[in-house]
C-alpha cells in the first residue's frame, strides 16, 4: 500500500502541475486524482466529490491533500476534509513540492508530509546580482 494524493485546485492548475511533474519524473508512482475548483462549482457538491475521491485513494497508509492558495475555495474544502481519518492537507502546492512527492512515493504519510514541504520551500528561490 501507498498513500494517496488528492490536488484540490483551481480550474487546470491541478492537472496541468501533475502533467508536468510526470513528464518530469516519466511516470506517476501513486495513485493521484484531481479535483478542479472554478468560479462556478457547488462546494457542498465539490466537497461531496472529494470524500469519493478520498474513499478511492485511501488504500490505508492515508492521503495527502494539496490545494493551490490557503484560504481560497479549493483550501476550505480541503480543511473540511480533516474529518476524515488518517488525512493530511497542505497549501501551496508548487512544481517542486510535487516532483519531491513523486521521488518520494514510497514514505509513510507523515514523512511525505515534511518532503512535500521541504520541496516546496527549498523550490523557492531568489536569484540575485
Amino acid at each position: 500500500m501507498t498513500v494517496g494524493v488528492l490536488i484540490i485546485a483551481h480550474d487546470t492548475v491541478g492537472q496541468s502541475l501533475l502533467d508536468t511533474a510526470v513528464s518530469v519524473i516519466g511516470v506517476c508512482p501513486i495513485m493521484t486524482e484531481i479535483l478542479p475548483v472554478n468560479k462556478h462549482s457547488n462546494p457542498e457538491r465539490t466537497l461531496r466529490e472529494a470524500y469519493e475521491k478520498l474513499a478511492r485513494l485511501d488504500e490505508g497508509d492515508g492521503v495527502l491533500v494539496l490545494t493551490d492558495i490557503f484560504g481560497s475555495t479549493p483550501s476550505n474544502i480541503a480543511c473540511k476534509l480533516k474529518k476524515a481519518h488518517h488525512i493530511e492537507v497542505i497549501a501551496g502546492l508548487n512544481l517542486p513540492m510535487l516532483v519531491r512527492i513523486l521521488n518520494y512515493h514510497t514514505l509513510s504519510l507523515s514523512q511525505l508530509v515534511d518532503k512535500a514541504i521541504t520541496g516546496g520551500h527549498d523550490g523557492i528561490v531568489h536569484f540575485r546580482g
